[in-house]
């Protein structure tokens, strides 16, 4: 698979073979595992499986340059929760249209990886991150590929199907069409193998609580991954195999010139529905580093790894 080739160039570990493709469990606690990795060793490995990936979106981008003054360098000082915190952020103006990149790290707590597009593609923004939660025993991956059209993926049903005029009036119909050019360019059959076999090689791991937030819910793609698993070697791993996959897959995407939009009504279009998308997104990820980290330091958090919300490099400008 093309997802998951790209992924071995990214990822420090060895090549992602899934072990099964078993569904998790929604309800039950995970099976006891002896724990292996500590906290710390966890989020240096994943650390230095996320510079990988960033060198290799450098490689694929070379205008992708860092934002010094959006950054945390690493022995600048910044904490969270009393542990050294490090965020290297980047962006690429101009055709590639990258408004954000965000590549953190938060000493045994935190690895994140955020990717906003600009709106001269519909390529999907990026959300991957991994906490440390349980006293240090346990690992809460969530990944996302953020819909970039409103598709009201948080009306859908349990056995899959989504609301119709009789329940959402006409908008159904444009709902299920922007449903239909997602799914037809990026939430393909091979994404949901990715997915499939991501989730197949995570050791006693079950799904994750619902969405915390009405942002949270709202910002989803149908492909959303939120697991929860024992800090073990093998899934420590199994998360940073399936973390490369899932920038390997936007990488992918992010090359395709068929994704790009036409000057003039798409892009303004685009940007229109970004703007508000992207508050939703900070809205949902305050909620998250907020019940991780408290108050206080969350925000911090969470508007340093959002970045600049308004911005939307049209036409290539910043």
């Amino acid at each position: 698979m093309q997802f998951l080739a790209l992924a071995v160039a990214f990822a420090t570990t060895e090549a992602f073979v899934p072990s099964s493709t078993s569904i998790l469990r929604s309800k039950g606690a995970a099976p006891k595992i002896s724990l292996q990795a500590s906290a710390t060793e966890a989020t240096s490995a994943f650390a230095a499986s996320q510079a990988e990936t960033i060198a290799a979106i450098q490689t694929a981008i070379p205008e992708l340059s860092e934002k010094l003054d959006a950054s945390w360098a690493a022995g600048a000082g910044e904490t969270v929760a009393g542990a050294a915190a490090t965020l290297a952020a980047f962006d690429a103006p101009g055709p590639p249209n990258v408004a954000w990149v965000s590549s953190l790290a938060v000493e045994g707590k935190l690895s994140a990886l955020t990717i906003f597009n600009g709106p001269l593609t519909d390529v999907p923004h990026v959300c991957s991150r991994v906490a440390i939660t349980e006293g240090g025993t346990e690992l809460a991956l969530f990944m996302d590929w953020r819909p970039r059209a409103y598709g009201a993926y948080e009306t859908r049903n349990e056995d899959g199907s989504y609301p119709g005029p009789d329940v959402l009036g006409r908008e159904a119909f444009a709902y299920s069409g922007a449903r239909m050019t997602m799914e037809k360019n990026y939430y393909t059959a091979e994404l949901e193998t990715l997915v499939a076999d991501a989730l197949g090689s995570f050791e006693g791991a079950v799904a994750g609580p619902a969405p915390a937030s009405e942002f949270d819910a709202l910002t989803r793609g149908p492909l959303a991954v939120d697991v929860r698993m024992p800090l073990t070697d093998a899934n420590v791993a199994a998360v940073a195999r399936a973390r490369a996959a899932a920038a390997a897959a936007w990488l992918q995407w992010q090359a395709k010139d068929e994704f790009r939009l036409k000057p003039g009504a798409p892009v303004n279009s685009q940007y229109v529905f970004d703007t508000p998308a992207k508050q939703n997104m900070y809205s949902a990820l305050l909620a998250t580093y907020s019940a991780l980290f408290g108050a206080a330091d969350g925000a911090k958090l969470a508007a340093a790894d959002s970045g600049p919300l308004d911005e939307a490099y049209v036409g290539g400008a910043s």
